[in-house]
């Protein structure tokens, strides 16, 4: 590896404590407790210090994560101890589960599992180089009917990269400091639900910043698929990005801040910097948008991004970014009490886009009870929401932008 590479491989430059990761995957003791009681059978188990010629129970642990998704059935559960796993090859769920018998893998009880994707190739690749999709992710799904709960996935080649691939639930993942994208799907894609999702950190140095966003559904379509109670943060490019994926997406009580700055020293540094980017190309999806923030991006709030498609952006809220706060003059959008203070441009909704209710409708001058962000993006509740706060709320009490 080369020394330029060497110095891409460096501790986290943003500041979120090792409580606020434990609190963002922490689960209920007492039901994971019950659940290794009495379905032993259904159960599979993983150990830093198992051995992958045990049994896989919890007495007699796997050591390797791949080998535990190798031996799994519908319906089973894979329980992975605490600890720092860091396989040289990507973890490949490639199997399915069903509607009634899922296949999960999540941690043990509310202990921090880390998958750490450094030994991985591409961490990171060359300059101007690509990813064979095969190992793409240092979790790569292609099966159906997976649960992947309270896992951080770290330093991969994408942290989780699905590819036609439906019916999953992503819940509490920490996808951080990886070599592309947190969680990337594409692909015929539906009814996944990405469901309080931390990711930050993430970058290509192989693109020059332009393609490592926080949560990408990218090129390709399906039906059903959610996106709620996400924070995306620090990323490379965006913090969200739909290009080219041609169906709806419902994006719901989610965060995105300080996306689009060059915090990697990258050289001809190209990230984009929007908070959320719903689409590209002329690429047409109808994609609705309720209570979601966007703040302190290098660029812009919400984009339409030349996504021709009829949009609702529904009590929303764009503040402090030095471009538009919500742009969606290449669409046919209807947007809804949302605010915008503080931008570059509040709004730039074009000759189709019509709003109502919305902060620029209602006029005057706009304050807020609080613009402290620490508890909203502290750790989370003990269930995986975003924690309460006065942050962005309207001083004068306007029935406008988004509650948290």
């Amino acid at each position: 590896m080369s020394s330029v590479a060497r110095t891409m491989k460096f501790k986290p430059l943003v500041a979120v404590t090792t409580l606020m990761a434990a609190a963002a995957l922490g689960l209920p003791g007492p039901a994971a407790i019950a659940a290794t009681t009495h379905h032993e059978a259904d159960a599979l188990y993983v150990a830093t210090n198992g051995n992958d010629s045990n049994a896989g129970t919890s007495a007699a642990p796997l050591r390797t994560i791949q080998r535990a998704v190798d031996l799994a059935r519908p319906g089973y559960t894979i329980y992975i101890r605490g600890g720092t796993y860091a396989p040289s090859t990507n973890i490949q769920l490639l199997k399915n589960g069903t509607s009634s018998q899922p296949i999960t893998l999540r941690n043990y009880n509310s202990e921090r599992v880390i998958i750490d994707g450094e030994n991985m190739p591409y961490t990171p690749g060359a300059v101007g180089s690509s990813i064979p999709r095969p190992e793409r992710g240092a979790v790569h799904i292609e099966g159906d009917y997976w649960r992947l709960i309270g896992l951080e996935i770290i330093h991969g080649p994408y942290g989780v990269f699905g590819l036609d691939t439906n019916n999953n639930v992503f819940e509490r993942l920490v996808t951080r400091d990886n070599y592309e994208s947190g969680l990337h799907i594409q692909g015929a894609s539906s009814n996944n639900q990405i469901i309080n999702l931390d990711a930050y950190g993430n970058r290509d140095p192989r693109k020059n910043g332009e393609s490592a966003d926080g949560l990408a559904i990218k090129e390709g379509s399906g039906s059903g698929n959610v996106v709620r109670g996400a924070r995306l943060w620090n990323n490379s490019d965006d913090g969200l990005d739909y290009w080219m994926f041609s169906s709806p997406i419902l994006l719901e009580n989610s965060l995105a801040w300080g996306n689009g700055f060059n915090r990697w020293n990258l050289p001809d540094f190209t990230g984009d910097g929007n908070g959320f980017k719903l689409g590209g190309n002329s690429v047409s999806a109808n994609h609705t948008v309720r209570n979601t923030m966007t703040w302190d991006n290098a660029v812009g709030g919400f984009i339409d991004n030349n996504n021709p498609g009829q949009h609702r952006i529904e009590r929303s809220t764009a503040w402090d970014n030095p471009g538009t706060g919500f742009n969606f003059n290449r669409s046919s959008s209807t947007l809804t009490k949302n605010l915008a203070v503080a931008n570059g441009t509040a709004v730039s909704l074009g000759s189709n886009s019509t709003g109502s209710g919305n902060s620029w409708n209602l006029g005057g001058s706009w304050s807020f009870v609080s613009t402290d962000a620490n508890t909203i993006t502290g750790p989370r509740n003990a269930d995986g929401s975003i924690p309460s706060s006065t942050f962005l709320r309207p001083s004068n009490g306007a029935d406008v932008g988004a509650r948290f």
